[in-house]
Parts: C-alpha cells; structure tokens; sequence
C-alpha cells in the first residue's frame, strides 16, 4: 500500500502526452538562404523544409520532405549541385538522434524519434500553424 502513490505518479508520468511547440523558422538552418553573386533565393524551400521538420513523423516522411527540398531548389536556382548538396545536408545533419534544434520533429521533445502522428498531435500541429499564420511573422524567419 506504501507504494501506491508511487505507481501512480509513474503511471501519471508515462502517460503525460507531449505537446508540440510554436512553429518557428530559422531559414536554411545552417546554410545560405539565397546566392549574392547569382541573385537566387530558396530561402522558402528551407521554410517549407521547416515546416515539415518542426512537426515530424516517419522516417519516409523526412525522406520524403529532403527530396522536395532538393527538387524545390533545383527548380528555383537550376543548380544540380547545390541542390544536392543541401539534400545530402539535410539526410546527414536532420536525423532525429542529434541533440540539436533543426533536426526531424524539433517542435517535440528530444525523446520523440521517428513516429507517425496521432489524431490529436495532428490537431496539435493544425492550431499551431493557425496561431502561426494569424501572427506577424516577420520575426520567425530571417529568410
């Protein structure tokens, strides 16, 4: 009986749902947002990369959101290279088991890997990028 109390706030603690933070963007975490010399810019290929990154799910889903970074830059900038090497960046750097704060699912704790989301996670992400869009964003992203 002495431990009862014990188990329950175990209990309590497994089971505590996590709770998704506010969308932020840093642009192209780590790498140029645009060319000078060119005058290219896929700074909103990194924001949409963002996007995906920040709420997470499954490994294909990340395979998935690297390729349309990939394929986004190279439809902006044309540059084959570039673009492949942002997506070889992001495979090697984006990995959900780095402790850092542009890998896959960093709107959840560090705990959270590669899962899909549940129903009330999606509504999680859902009113979020609501809150997010009905602000001024101009200060999330300095892409």
């Amino acid at each position: 009986m002495r431990f009862l109390p014990l188990l329950l706030l175990l209990l309590n603690a497994c089971s505590k749902q996590d709770t998704i933070s506010d969308f932020t963007s840093d642009g192209c975490s780590l790498f140029p947002d645009s060319s000078v010399i060119l005058k290219q810019e896929w700074s909103d290929c990194c924001f949409q990369h963002d996007l995906a990154y920040w709420k997470g799910g499954t490994a294909e889903e990340r395979l998935q959101a690297d390729k349309a970074l990939r394929d986004c830059v190279l439809k902006k900038t044309g540059n084959k290279e570039l673009a492949e090497l942002m997506y070889q960046g992001v495979r090697l750097g984006g990995s959900p088991y780095f402790y850092n704060w542009y890998r896959w699912g960093y709107g959840w704790s560090y705990e959270r890997k590669y899962a899909p989301l549940t129903d009330e996670e999606q509504e999680q992400v859902r009113q979020k990028l609501e809150k997010y869009y009905a602000s001024d964003r101009e200060e999330d992203c300095d892409c």
